[in-house]
């Protein structure tokens, strides 16, 4: 078993895996006395347990640290600006980077209104409000649905910018601006993400 577990690290965010509660417990309990060695203390109020796999909806047995502290379980976390969801497979949650970048959005078009022209909106959005809404996707396992759902975030956006519901007029506005859906952005960042992987297997 040992074997199977596994953690990550980081800068202060840490990320502790294991096969099983009671394994993720022992895992738990020897990070607490590694850390406690170094005047290091992890922080319970910020910490949380999830379970991914066939039995997620499974109510699981409460994980006690060494001195006492219960951690609760949950159906959601973040971890590195990522939500990750409780399921029977690895999933993450696009909600909250929607609401981000519409938020931002929001933001330049009160601030510019209509005073400025498309290109100079299309421009803030690209570097302002995009990164946001992409941020890290290329290394999510993201279905057809969830690549849809974000080219529909970015159709709605033009719909509101040029004024129109005509999916035909915003699909030529976005060639004419040369402005990429998401869901083309993410597949060409995933390869590079792939191959950059492989590549750091390979030396290490």
């Amino acid at each position: 078993m040992p074997r199977l577990l596994h953690y990550s690290l980081h800068a202060d965010d840490s990320l502790l895996i294991s096969p099983s509660v009671s394994t993720l417990e022992h895992l738990l309990h020897t990070c607490e006395i590694e850390l406690n060695n170094i005047d290091m203390v992890i922080i319970f109020s910020k910490s949380s347990c999830m379970r991914i796999g066939p039995r997620f909806n499974v109510t699981c047995i409460s994980i006690i640290s060494l001195n006492g502290v219960v951690i609760s379980w949950m159906t959601e976390t973040r971890y590195l600006g990522i939500y990750i969801v409780s399921a029977k497979v690895f999933k993450c949650s696009l909600h909250y980077a929607k609401c981000a970048f519409h938020r931002a959005v929001n933001v330049i078009f009160g601030k510019v209104g209509r005073t400025s022209s498309e290109k100079v909106i299309l421009q803030l959005v690209k570097s302002k409000c995009l990164p946001i809404l992409l941020y890290s996707l290329e290394a999510c396992p993201l279905t057809k649905t969830d690549l849809k759902s974000l080219d529909f975030v970015i159709n709605k956006f033009f719909m509101k910018l040029i004024r129109t519901n005509n999916i035909d007029t915003v699909k030529i506005c976005q060639s004419q601006f040369c402005f990429e859906l998401p869901s083309s952005v993410i597949k060409k960042r995933a390869i590079k993400f792939e191959t950059s992987v492989k590549s750091a297997e390979f030396y290490v």
